[in-house]
């Protein structure tokens, strides 16, 4: 999953919101040296990733782009998911996306120096453009992959992936909604399982 899914399957914790988001970069025991609410995230983050990774619906989407993205179809995976997240915020979220997207970058702000160096160089970025609501409509999603098809040095034909998701669009949202609610169900379980195993150590 992508940054909006992973923020959103967070729940209403802020410090656990910051570790889910910051987790990529955090290799191995590193997590530990967090406050212990942030740890709970960064290990959310690493089950979702695990879990969704292995899941058969998530497998059925990416097989749809192996032919023309190879070892990236997992990355524009998670980055349609993310779309269709966007797109049907108002079935999942009471607040606005624009609102909720809002408060999140203000989280970020406020905890600035808790923050790894790689967040810190991409908060403008992300910030400026609202990434969070971007991907909400086909444009926004379409920029953000010839975006990132320039950072992978032109690998995995990621500019030509709208070609694939306009193909099967409506199986996409279909594969996305049933793998999704799958998803909260297993991160809200999974986060009082790390609830009682970090509070077991403590």
């Amino acid at each position: 999953m992508n940054y909006l899914a992973h923020i959103f399957l967070s729940g209403n914790d802020d410090a656990v919101k910051i570790g889910n988001f910051i987790a990529d970069g955090i290799k191995g025991k590193k997590y530990t040296e967090y406050p212990t609410t942030v740890q709970k995230g960064i290990l959310l983050h690493r089950a979702i990733d695990t879990y969704t990774d292995a899941h058969d619906i998530v497998k059925l989407s990416t097989k749809k782009l192996h032919s023309n993205h190879g070892h990236y179809s997992g990355v524009i995976v998670d980055m349609f998911y993310d779309h269709f997240l966007a797109k049907n915020w108002s079935s999942y979220s009471s607040t606005p996306l624009n609102t909720y997207a809002l408060d999140f970058y203000n989280l970020l702000e406020q905890n600035y120096d808790m923050l790894p160096e790689r967040i810190h160089r991409m908060m403008p970025y992300m910030i400026t453009n609202n990434w969070l609501a971007m991907y909400a409509d086909f444009e926004g999603i379409d920029t953000i992959l010839k975006q990132m098809h320039h950072k992978t040095k032109f690998r995995g034909n990621l500019d030509k992936a709208y070609i694939t998701l306009e193909k099967y669009y409506t199986t996409f949202e279909q594969e996305f909604t049933t793998f999704f609610n799958e998803l909260i169900t297993f991160s809200t379980q999974e986060l009082v399982r790390i609830e009682h195993h970090i509070n077991s150590l403590s």
